[in-house]
């Protein structure tokens, strides 16, 4: 890639349009042209001429290919942190013109790891649908670390993950309460009981969430706080990527394990699982909104956020709102 030079003698005139500056930013945060012309809906040869045009507009090369990973060069990173505030401060403005103009209306990205992206999110999304009916709510799941770092990258403008962020660029509220319990099928030796203890579980064929879950990262805590090795004291037959899948396992018998009791909360009424009581184990944890604060918030998120955070409370409880 080649960028053209001004001559000594003619002053440079940097400049650049919001167009650019929105596939930059998709570059950076993608590390990658083809995955950059995805979300932008480019072909790769249009965004790398889109980009070799914003290099010489600026006079100055903005990213370096590192094999198949793309980052920005020094004047990237300075020209990428005012591409993050520019464009946030165009959609807010055009939110703010809307809403001036009585149309509040426009998209809302969302982020949620499974427990609260599963069971929690759809219902309070109908319920803010309902009150602003020309506002879409786009929600993704995935587990805890990456929904954190696609907020960061800018994929989310907040998210609802199961635990407190350790990240600076990140805030974090707490929202819901939520309680982690042993479950079993019904036809396992232990439906019967109401309590068994720490070692016993451990030493149980034991079916686990993926490494990057809140659930699984909670679980760890506790059984440290115990005097265990944390979830490596426990006797992991699977890993499965969801509280669904793992739900399915230990109705199948694969063995057991720790879920949300908001995730069973049906088999338990049903009598398709068992919840028992692990001695010694309390285990309760938050689910925690996150947005990045370096990004300013549009209107259509702030609602969205004032829908959660009842200034009241300060603590929604979805459960009001019927």
């Amino acid at each position: 890639m080649i960028v053209k030079k001004p001559p000594p003698s003619q002053a440079l005139q940097i400049d650049f349009d919001l167009r650019q500056l929105e596939i930059f930013q998709k570059v950076v945060d993608l590390g990658s042209f083809s995955k950059a012309g995805e979300a932008v809906f480019l072909a790769q040869a249009s965004v790398s001429e889109r980009i070799a045009n914003l290099e010489n507009m600026v006079g100055v090369r903005l990213l370096d290919r590192l094999g198949r990973c793309v980052v920005p060069t020094r004047a990237g990173e300075l020209l990428y942190k005012h591409a993050i505030a520019l464009l946030d401060a165009k959609r807010a403005a055009v939110m703010e013109m809307q809403d001036f103009l009585g149309t509040k209306q426009g998209e809302v990205r969302v982020g949620g790891s499974t427990i609260p992206g599963e069971y929690i999110l759809p219902k309070v999304i109908g319920l803010f649908v309902t009150k602003h009916p020309l506002i879409t709510i786009s929600l993704t799941v995935a587990d805890s670390d990456e929904i954190e770092n696609r907020v960061l990258a800018g994929d989310f403008e907040l998210a609802v993950i199961g635990r407190k962020s350790g990240n600076r660029n990140l805030l974090s509220h707490k929202l819901w309460e939520d309680e982690l319990s042993l479950v079993v099928s019904a036809q396992h030796r232990w439906a019967g009981k109401k309590e068994i203890s720490v070692q016993e579980m451990a030493d149980e064929p034991f079916v686990s969430r993926e490494r990057g879950s809140g659930t699984l990262r909670t679980l760890d805590e506790h059984l440290r706080r115990a005097g265990l090795k944390g979830v490596d004291a426990l006797r992991v037959v699977a890993r499965l990527g969801t509280s669904t899948a793992v739900k399915e396992g230990v109705k199948a018998g694969v063995g057991v394990s720790i879920l949300s009791a908001i995730a069973v909360e049906t088999e338990l009424k049903a009598g398709i699982l068992k919840s028992l009581r692990v001695k010694n184990l309390q285990m309760a944890r938050h689910f925690y909104l996150i947005k990045d604060k370096r990004r300013s918030e549009s209107p259509l998120c702030r609602a969205f956020i004032d829908f959660l955070l009842p200034a009241s409370k300060g603590t929604p409880d979805i459960h009001n709102h019927n």
